[in-house]
């Protein structure tokens, strides 16, 4: 069985009937659309779709910082104020 990541749902015929009711209905959630009783798409709302992203952006930022933080001492280099 497919597993539904929505509190709301609409088939793909009550989408294409009334595309703002349905995204009127669910609030400022996600809406799983439904073909054959399974999840086909998503329907995010705007804002919501904006966090996830820069909860993306802040996972690979993150992801960059560990990276960049584990360096043997061997790597580091010395340099003078004069030199910068």
């Amino acid at each position: 069985m497919t597993q539904i990541l929505a509190n709301y749902t609409a088939s793909i015929s009550e989408l294409k009937k009334s595309p703002s009711t349905i995204i009127e209905e669910a609030g400022n959630e996600a809406v799983a659309i439904l073909n054959h009783n399974k999840p086909s798409a998503y329907l995010v709302p705007s804002s919501l779709y904006e966090k996830m992203m820069d909860i993306i952006d802040d996972y690979y930022l993150a992801q960059k910082v560990r990276e960049r933080l584990d360096y043997d001492e061997k790597d580091l280099v010395e340099v003078s104020l004069e030199d910068l």
